[in-house]
């Protein structure tokens, strides 16, 4: 792992939640500013690759040359750096703290549920708990062609209707449907912004750690991906390639069990977020203890923060009242190698190699990559 010291997002100019609006802006429609420098041009493409982290691309370019010979910088995720929530920044330009996606599980205050932003399993309205516009929604009612690339069952899914609304869905299940619907929805209109999604690299990375021979073989595809991408596009088409956030392997010794220490579950109503970001959502009073009991258990490992330490530090962005009560009483974010499973709560979770959802370089720096074709 690499060094440890947290990476503050860098909302307003260098994270995840910049890019599309910069797209807009490149894209000459008026009121929206190319924060990121993007070239101008009448068609954009953004291809997202799920868990492509800027560290792991430099680390294995050698099986990348498409995507390693790009123009690019470094950006941040948000936090958490996780994919429920920065796949929300990327569609709305806002920060967790503003859409309100504020990690991978959350709680609903108003019911006391725990919602997965992925599988959105609560009986909640996503139009009410993201109301604010999206970037698509924007872009569209300027008269852009607006294509959403991705697996057919997304298109029904609460995060697509909370991060991707105004965006026209194209359901393509396999490499080749992809390339074919990216090959027509680049040439629609005077003008065009397609986003594409793949997620096979975040796949393998949870399945066999982001250090396996197979998490290479699957980079390696995505380059092939992108470069066929890239091929499919107009010649005034430019290609942009981001990803929502990197990756750590956490071996199984370093897994810190909640569920088997009655200690770390003394005063807790609910254990939400991910292993690499909790949040704790505690019964009434018990936070303080709560907090002192997990800095204590993890030291150097972990920053545990109380919800108002969190949002001053900046971690969601200026946070908006009604999105406050879904951070966690208390919330912790490795920093050490290490993973907080709770084995009987969520024992798929447990099993996972690689990880991601906290601050460090490698979970938190993604590339952003230009291909202007011609």
């Amino acid at each position: 792992m690499s060094d440890p010291t947290p990476v503050l997002p860098a909302y307003g100019g260098g994270s995840l939640a910049d890019v599309l609006p910069s797209v807009a802006g490149a894209l000459s429609l008026p009121n929206e500013q190319n924060l990121l420098g993007l070239p101008p041009a009448p068609r954009y493409a953004v291809l997202l690759l799920d868990g492509l982290g800027w560290n792991l691309l430099q680390r294995n370019a050698d099986v990348a040359p498409y995507l390693s010979s790009l123009a690019g910088r470094s950006l941040t995720a948000g936090v958490p750096s996780t994919t429920g929530v920065s796949l929300s920044s990327f569609g709305t330009g806002l920060p967790p703290g503003a859409h309100g996606i504020v990690g991978y599980t959350s709680i609903v205050p108003e019911t006391g549920a725990l919602l997965n932003a992925l599988s959105w399993d609560a009986p909640v309205d996503p139009r009410r708990w993201q109301p604010h516009q999206t970037v698509f929604e924007r872009v569209a009612a300027a008269g852009v062609a607006t294509r959403n690339v991705s697996k057919a069952r997304f298109d029904n899914s609460g995060l697509t209707a909370a991060a991707f609304r105004g965006s026209a869905h194209r359901g393509a299940d396999t490499v080749e449907d992809r390339l074919d619907a990216t090959r027509f929805a680049s040439r629609e209109g005077k003008s065009s912004l397609v986003y594409v999604y793949d997620s096979q690299l975040d796949y393998t990375g949870h399945g066999q750690g982001s250090v396996s021979w197979q998490w290479r073989k699957e980079l390696a595809a995505a380059d092939t991906f992108a470069s066929q991408v890239r091929a499919a596009l107009p010649r005034d088409a430019v290609l942009l390639v981001v990803a929502d956030h990197g990756m750590v392997d956490v071996a199984p010794e370093n897994r810190v069990d909640l569920d088997a220490e009655p200690e770390l579950t003394d005063g807790i109503q609910l254990i939400g977020g991910e292993s690499r970001f909790r949040h704790l959502y505690c019964v009434d009073g018990a936070a303080a203890d709560v907090l002192s009991t997990y800095r204590g258990r993890l030291g150097d490992d972990a920053l545990v923060l109380s919800r108002e330490e969190a949002v001053d530090r900046g971690w969601f962005g200026a946070v908006e009242d009604r999105v406050a009560p879904r951070i966690g009483d208390v919330v912790v974010a490795a920093l050490g190698p290490v993973a907080l499973v709770a084995s009987r709560r969520y024992p798929n979770e447990a099993g996972l190699i690689g990880l991601h959802g906290s601050l460090t370089a490698d979970e938190m720096l993604i590339p952003l990559l230009v291909d202007e074709g011609r």
